[in-house]
C-alpha cells in the first residue's frame, strides 16, 4: 500500500509541467562543482555550483543520470562522480584506490562513447585521456573540490553535458540493455516486469547513513527463501523501485515543506491530487515559518478550528502520512496513516480547538506546532530528548481524532513537577489530553478556555487555591526568593493532604501583611466552599486539573490587573 501509494504520487508529479520530479534513468543528486571543458577536452575552469544559505554553503540539486548501487565495489556514474572517479584523488589518503576508480571512469564512459557523435561525449573522452591524476592537487581550490561531486560543462554552452538530448537517449538505452534478467509479477504495478535486484537510496531521512538507506532490503541468508537472493524476495519491477524511491526522495529534499522532523522521526505526507492541505500541513507539524504571516495558511487553520470547512479543500481526496526512522541501512516505518483531505482537515482543527487556552503572553501562537508542544516534554528543552515513541503516538491523535498518548500527560505533569514551571503551551497540552479524554469517555467535566468559577471539581479548585494561596505570599512578601510552588507545589499538586493545611495557615500571616490581603481572603474562602476534603492522592487526571486550575487563576490575576 505504502510503494503504491507513492508511486501514484510519483506518476502525478511526472504529468505536472510545473514538477521538476526526474524522469526514469534520472535522480537529482548533490552537486558542488562543474568542469568546464573546451571543445578539445581542455580543462579551463573550475566552476563553484553551490549556493548560500543561512550563512553555509551548500551543494546544489541537479538532476543527473540515476547513480549505480555501490558497496565495496568500484561502479562509475554516467557523466558524473565524485573526483576520485573523474580526476582520480579525493580528499582520502588510499591514493591506490582513486587511481582505479579513475581507470574504471574512463572506461566505462569509453564503452558508452566511443563513435558516438556528440561534442560533449568527444570533450569528455579527449579530458580524460590526457588527464593525469597527479595533477589533481594542483587545482584552484583543491580543498573544496576533492571529494566532492561534479559534472562537466561545455565552453559556451549554458547548459551541462549530461543534459544532452542524445547522451541522455544512449543512457536509457544503456538501462533498457541491462535490466534484470528475472522476470515475475511486480508487487506495486500487478504486471509482468523486470525485477529490481537492489532498489536506489533514500537519503533525507534523520539519523540515516549519509549515502543513503533502504526500505526493503535482504543482506542475511535468514531473509531468503525459496533459494531467491535479495530484492527478488519481495518482487518489485525496476520502473515501480525508481519511481517510489525517486518520489520518496523528492519529499525528502532538503527546501521540502512536505517533510518535518519529529524526535528521530522524519515525516512525509501528500495527497492523491493536488490540495492546499500538502502545503498546510507542515505549518501544523513543524511552523519553521510563522503560520500568522501567511494567509492563506491562517484562514486554513482558523475555519478548521472552527469546524468549519476550510476554503478550497475537496474534502475526498485521499491523503497519506508516512513517518520513517533509521535503522542501521534500512528504514524503519514508524507510522503510516492513509485517510482523505476533509478528515484531515476536521482532525487538525479538533486538535487545535481541544489546545485553545487562554493565552500568557500576545505573543504566544494561536497555532503551536506539533514540535514546540513536544519539546516541552523534553530535558532542557532540547528535541532530542523527545521519547522516540511519543513523536509518532501524538501524531497519531492528531491525525486519527483518537485520544492523545497518556504518556504525553504523564511526561508534561513530570517536566512541571521538576521545574515548577506552567507555562501556555504545557497547560495547552493537558487542556488538549483531558479534553479530548473526556469527550471520548463521555466525561461530564468540561476543560475552559478560561477561569470558570463555577466548576466544583476538587482538584481544579485545589490548583486554584494554590494560586491564591501563592499570590498572598508574593503581596505579603514581595521580591521573596522562595515561594511556595518553588517548595510545594509537586506535592500540593500530588498529596495535597499533606500539604494543604499547613499552607492554609501560613497564609493567614501571609494576609494579615498585605494590602489585598481582605481580597485574597475572600478569594479563598470562595474557592473552598466547593473543596469538602483534602485528598489524600489525586489521580494523573486530577494533577492535570490541579494545574489548569492554578493556570486559569493565575491568568485572572494577570487580566485583572491589565484592566485597571
Amino acid at each position: 500500500m505504502i510503494l503504491q501509494a507513492l508511486n501514484g504520487y510519483y506518476d502525478r508529479l511526472k504529468e505536472d509541467t510545473e514538477s521538476d520530479i526526474p524522469l526514469h534513468g534520472f535522480s537529482r543528486q548533490k552537486i558542488n562543482f562543474a568542469l568546464l571543458l573546451n571543445r578539445d577536452g581542455k580543462l579551463l575552469q573550475i566552476l563553484d555550483l553551490r549556493v548560500t544559505k543561512d550563512k553555509k554553503l551548500l551543494a546544489k540539486q541537479i538532476i543527473v543520470p540515476e547513480p549505480f548501487k555501490r558497496t565495496v565495489g568500484i561502479a562509475p556514474n554516467f557523466l558524473w562522480d565524485n573526483t576520485g572517479y573523474v580526476l582520480g584523488a579525493d580528499a582520502k589518503e588510499n591514493s591506490d584506490r582513486a587511481i582505479k576508480m579513475f581507470a574504471e571512469f574512463k572506461k566505462f564512459h569509453h564503452s558508452m562513447g566511443d563513435g558516438f557523435n556528440d561534442e560533449g561525449m568527444v570533450a569528455i573522452l579527449s579530458f580524460l585521456d590526457s588527464w593525469k591524476p597527479d595533477d589533481a592537487g594542483s587545482l584552484e581550490r583543491w580543498d573544496e573540490l576533492a571529494g566532492s561531486n561534479v559534472i562537466f560543462q561545455l565552453d559556451g554552452e549554458l547548459g551541462y553535458i549530461h543534459e544532452h538530448p542524445p547522451l541522455q537517449s544512449l543512457w536509457l538505452k544503456r538501462l533498457d540493455a541491462t535490466a534484470s534478467d528475472v522476470v515475475a509479477t511486480c508487487l506495486v504495478s500487478g504486471e509482468r516486469a523486470s525485477v529490481a535486484r537492489l532498489h536506489p537510496d533514500i537519503k533525507g531521512v534523520k539519523g540515516a547513513q549519509a549515502k543513503g538507506a533502504s526500505i526493503i532490503s535482504f543482506n542475511l541468508d535468514a531473509f531468503l527463501s525459496y533459494g531467491k537472493t535479495q530484492n527478488y524476495n519481495a518482487p518489485v519491477g525496476e520502473s515501480s523501485a525508481f519511481a517510489y524511491t525517486t518520489v520518496l526522495n523528492h519529499l525528502l529534499r532538503s527546501d521540502s515543506r512536505q517533510k518535518v522532523f519529529i524526535g528521530d522521526t522524519t515525516t512525509v505526507f501528500w495527497a492523491e491530487r493536488a490540495s492546499p492541505v500538502e502545503g498546510f500541513l507542515g505549518f501544523v507539524f513543524d511552523p519553521r515559518d510563522d503560520g500568522g504571516d501567511h494567509k492563506e495558511v491562517r484562514l486554513f487553520l482558523e475555519a478548521a478550528r472552527e469546524g468549519k470547512r476550510p476554503p478550497s479543500i475537496d474534502p475526498d481526496i485521499n491523503f497519506y502520512v508516512l513517518g520513517l526512522s533509521p535503522n542501521a541501512s534500512r528504514l524503519s516505518v514508524r507510522f503510516w496513516n492513509v485517510s482523505t483531505v476533509g478528515d484531515v482537515a476536521e482532525r487538525i482543527g479538533l486538535h487545535f480547538a481541544d489546545l485553545s487556552i487562554v493565552k500568557t503572553f500576545d505573543t504566544d501562537p494561536d497555532y503551536p506546532g506539533m514540535w514546540q508542544l513536544l519539546r516541552e516534554t523534553a530535558l532542557q528543552h532540547d528535541s532530542k530528548n523527545i521519547a522516540p515513541l511519543l513523536a509518532g503516538a501524538v501524531m497519531r491523535s492528531i491525525l486519527t481524532g483518537v485520544a492523545y498518548p497518556q504518556s504525553l500527560l504523564s511526561a508534561i505533569i513530570n517536566r512541571i513537577r521538576s521545574d515548577q514551571t506552567i507555562n501556555y503551551l504545557r497547560a495547552a497540552i493537558i487542556k488538549a489530553c483531558l479534553t479530548r479524554k473526556n469527550r471520548i469517555n463521555n466525561t461530564p467535566t468540561e476543560v475552559n478556555m478560561t477561569l470558570d468559577n463555577q466548576l466544583t471539581n476538587t482538584a481544579y479548585r485545589l490548583g486554584r487555591l494554590f494560586a491564591a494561596l501563592e499570590k498572598a505570599q508574593k503581596d505579603a512578601v514581595p521580591g521573596a526568593n522562595t515561594t511556595i510552588r518553588d517548595r510545594y507545589a509537586g506535592s500540593a499538586s500530588a498529596t495535597p493532604r499533606t500539604v494543604f493545611p499547613q499552607l492554609l495557615r501560613l497564609a493567614q500571616h501571609h494576609i494579615q501583611k498585605s494590602d489585598y490581603g481582605r481580597n485574597t481572603d475572600k478569594l479563598v474562602e470562595e474557592i473552598m466552599e466547593g473543596i469538602s476534603e483534602f485528598p489524600a492522592h489525586l489521580s494523573l487526571d486530577d494533577q492535570g486539573m490541579f494545574w489548569i486550575g492554578y493556570y486559569h487563576q493565575r491568568q485572572a490575576f494577570y487580566t485583572k490587573a491589565t484592566a485597571e
